[in-house]
């Protein structure tokens, strides 16, 4: 079982002709949705409102086969909503309408799961913010920790706060994927080499650096792998990267190497079979790119793509 913790919203995706579609959305719940059509047990905690598009997300959810935890906190606001426009290179850009409340009663989320994955908005707006930071470390000791920053300028505020916030979580997960965006807001000017090597002195085990179009990058104490982005005809990038988040957790779970009894093997895989893990991420990224909206593919489907690389 892996446990997801964060927002779940609509977006409301204008393409370039003007036209709004809305679609489930968030971060995590992309992240969940993903690993759930990749056959993994996926548990998701967040917060909806009971309203029409909370609605229409809980019907997403259950249809993906991901289990809504019993501890998610109806946001009596409303769903947050995000709206994304689509530019003619098919690049996402976003504006968002978002809610981020205090849990009440946090101590049976993720126990017994193999991996607690969290990132994005929930893990810096607050007051949700600071119970999250608080169940990561909480649960370090028995869960593998994924995150992923999923920076959001716009709505984040400062970004010496929140790099604060972010090299919190660094330190108390083991699993850290970022993206070159990302880097570039929270450490501008720095190679991502350096700060992912800095990343495992903090206390990652394994970072992973996505490069669109360029591959993704990875470093574990044993060394530094990269691998060459899969060739796609891009419809757009949304949940892209939530996808590839999905399948490198996967993929690191079909290896056993989400197991925190297991830890220092993680920490001391090797590049062939890194290589590989990073190879089946971007099969699932590639996928979704050629795809409307974040519409990550099933195992199946993946298939009858073409099979990812294997180690």
């Amino acid at each position: 079982m892996i446990t997801v913790v964060g927002e779940c919203l609509v977006d409301l995706i204008e393409d370039p002709s003007g036209e709004v579609i809305a679609h489930p959305g968030g971060s995590p719940a992309n992240v969940a949705v993903a690993l759930a059509r990749l056959g993994q047990p996926t548990t998701l905690l967040t917060q909806l409102g009971d309203d029409a598009h909370g609605r229409l997300l809980c019907a997403h959810l259950a249809g993906s086969g991901v289990r809504l935890d019993a501890a998610s906190v109806p946001d009596l606001a409303g769903t947050s909503v995000a709206r994304t426009r689509v530019g003619a290179d098919g690049q996402a850009r976003y504006d968002f309408s978002i809610v981020w409340r205090s849990f009440p009663e946090l101590s049976a989320v993720g126990l017994g799961s193999r991996c607690l994955h969290t990132g994005s908005l929930a893990t810096v707006l607050g007051p949700g913010a600071d119970d999250v930071l608080a169940l990561v470390r909480d649960r370090r000791a028995t869960t593998i920790i994924s995150y992923d920053p999923n920076c959001r300028p716009s709505l984040m505020g400062d970004r010496t706060t929140v790099l604060q916030r972010v090299e919190e979580l660094v330190a108390a997960s083991d699993v850290v994927k970022v993206s070159l965006e990302d880097l570039a807001w929270l450490h501008p000017g720095r190679e991502h080499g350096q700060v992912g090597r800095e990343w495992l002195d903090r206390g990652a085990t394994l970072v992973v650096v996505t490069r669109g179009d360029g591959g993704a990058w990875a470093v574990t104490r044993r060394g530094a792998v990269q691998v060459d982005a899969r060739p796609v005809q891009v419809v757009d990038t949304v949940g892209a990267g939530d996808a590839f988040t999905a399948g490198l957790l996967a993929a690191l779970d079909q290896r056993d190497l989400l197991d925190a009894a297991r830890r220092a093997v993680l920490r001391d895989v090797g590049p062939d079979t890194l290589a590989a893990v990073l190879a089946e991420a971007a099969h699932v990224a590639a996928v979704t790119c050629g795809r409307r909206g974040a519409d990550p593919p099933t195992r199946a489907e993946l298939a009858a793509d073409q099979p990812a690389v294997t180690a």
